[in-house]
């Protein structure tokens, strides 16, 4: 079961959406190894909007993702976004997931 959540949305610079689309396409290998990610999806909103959500258990597990991975974000952002992206946690009040 899932209950917390956590949606990041950024704007990448528009010479940087492909490296940002890898980027997205790379992350998926790491998230995998991730025993406290129980869900994690990459996705683009527009041309050069993308984001990403990941659903986790409970808290401790939210934290566990967040510093191992938002390491790895903050290093590279200033070079691929055009801001600091948008974090929101969330709560979860209903799933379905198939396994």
């Amino acid at each position: 079961m899932v209950s917390v959540g956590v949606l990041v949305r950024f704007e990448a610079k528009p010479d940087k959406v492909d490296e940002v689309e890898a980027l997205l396409r790379a992350l998926v290998a790491q998230v995998q190894r991730e025993e406290s990610t129980n869900a994690w999806f990459g996705f683009r909103l527009g041309p050069t909007t993308f984001g990403v959500f990941h659903a986790f258990a409970d808290e401790a597990g939210r934290e566990a993702h967040l510093a191992a991975a938002g390491e790895a974000m903050r290093a590279t952002a200033s070079e691929l976004f055009t801001e600091a992206p948008a974090v929101d946690h969330v709560d979860i009040v209903s799933t379905k997931l198939r396994s």
